[in-house]
């Protein structure tokens, strides 16, 4: 047996004491993959090892919803806690179905990489499911809200989404993480988006879990023609939190518009992978994620964007920026194009460097403290992120979650 096999086992022997088998297919699947090591190219900078001596179980959960719930915001709400649904404000109807995720569900499993180890973990063990349906030609009149909370030391939450938007429907959704400070958690979590013919769905997630809470979140997402899909990932809090984002845009006139702030601290590490890859013509897509490091944090981008060689009259830009606040700071930033087509207009980026001492000895000569004038070019940096959070209460929230942890306000 490889170390790397040794290290899988060890790390499901843990996880099966508190987890049911899910799916024997699954299973078998996961025999054939290998826990990821620094020499695995997609984990290259982010270590998993702590997993491997963590004896996870299913722990109670005693967080209280309504406390984390997003003030002002009219929605309808729904709440995990520790990887279980455990509440859903709105019944089915003519328009909108939301519900628990079952194996009969047609479209489930159909945009999730079973080659992905963590994918296939959340696959083969017992899971918290929710299916979310709009209907065809219909407009949510407000947004749904889902909130995950996650409590207990050792704890291991399970949370798998489907979301299917039919044609012509639109809906705004808001995802929340939360955690107590109990002590070391995780959660595996997948979610398989389907965004069918000019349908358009808008998702503001928001992680703000303890630093001791480690989080692997892969989104799976599916673009039919004329379609429109837009997220905003918003991270301040976790001690490792691992977002990989995959979008299939198989159709054309689609528009795809990817959004990330992390700002982090202490001993946090953050990594976002995101693939785009188009396979049809005359679409555009657009990413900028913005980086704040601080004390010994690490943080890593990743993005790749494909272009398919029937894929002509692209657009698609990639921008990373990263403001680096200590010397201790670590950011690893990889953009990256991949390009088969010739009649395409693509660009990528990445910066990463610190401060304009100039910029603050400007301000600090107009009688401004040194911490506030960090604190307003922080701000100003980060508001090309946050102008794209166009929802007041949820701007509000995620500013107030920022002035609590880092004693500032944008």
């Amino acid at each position: 047996m490889s170390a790397a096999e040794s290290k899988k086992e060890k790390f499901l022997s843990g996880i099966s004491a508190g987890s049911s088998v899910h799916s024997t297919t699954a299973m078998n699947k996961l025999n054939g993959l290998d826990f990821p090591t620094r020499k695995t190219e997609e984990w290259k900078y982010t270590r998993v090892s702590k997993l491997i001596n963590s004896n996870l179980t299913k722990g109670e959960a005693l967080l209280d919803a309504e406390v984390f719930s997003i003030q002002q915001l009219d929605s309808y709400k729904v709440i995990f806690t520790n990887g279980n649904l455990t509440h859903s404000d709105l019944e089915d109807n003519s328009s909108i179905s939301i519900r628990r995720l079952t194996e009969n569900d047609v479209l489930l499993n159909s945009q999730a990489n079973e080659e992905e180890i963590f994918t296939t973990i959340n696959l083969a063990y017992e899971h918290g499911g929710l299916y979310i349906h709009v209907s065809s030609g219909a407009i949510i009149d407000k947004p749904v809200e889902i909130i995950h909370l996650v409590d207990g030391k050792n704890t291991f939450a399970q949370i798998r989404k489907l979301v299917v938007l039919e044609p012509g429907s639109e809906l705004q959704l808001v995802e929340g993480y939360y955690s107590s400070e109990h002590g070391f958690a995780f959660s595996n979590i997948v979610s398989e988006i389907i965004v069918k013919r000019n349908a358009k769905l808008h998702l503001d997630k928001i992680q703000s879990e303890s630093e001791e809470h480690w989080q692997i979140n892969s989104e799976y997402v599916y673009q039919e023609q004329d379609s429109s899909f837009s997220i905003n990932t918003i991270t301040v809090n976790g001690g490792m939190v691992r977002n990989g984002l995959n979008i299939v845009v198989d159709g054309s006139n689609c528009e795809t518009s990817l959004n990330g702030l992390y700002y982090l601290k202490g001993n946090q590490h953050v990594d976002n992978h995101t693939k785009v890859d188009h396979k049809k013509p005359h679409c555009t897509s657009s990413e900028l994620y913005k980086g704040i490091l601080d004390d010994a944090a690490t943080g890593v981008f990743n993005g790749k964007v494909f272009v398919r060689e029937d894929a002509q009259k692209i657009e698609a830009f990639q921008q990373n920026n990263n403001v680096i606040l200590s010397d201790e700071a670590n950011m690893n930033a990889k953009p990256e194009l991949e390009i088969y087509a010739d009649d395409v207009k693509c660009s990528h980026g990445s910066t990463t460097g610190q401060f304009d001492n100039d910029a603050i000895f400007y301000l600090r000569t107009r009688g401004v403290g040194e911490k506030n004038a960090k604190n307003l070019m922080v701000s100003a940096f980060a508001e090309d992120v946050l102008q794209h959070v166009k929802n007041q209460p949820v701007r509000t929230h995620i500013n107030t979650l920022l002035k609590t942890r880092f004693d500032w306000k944008l």
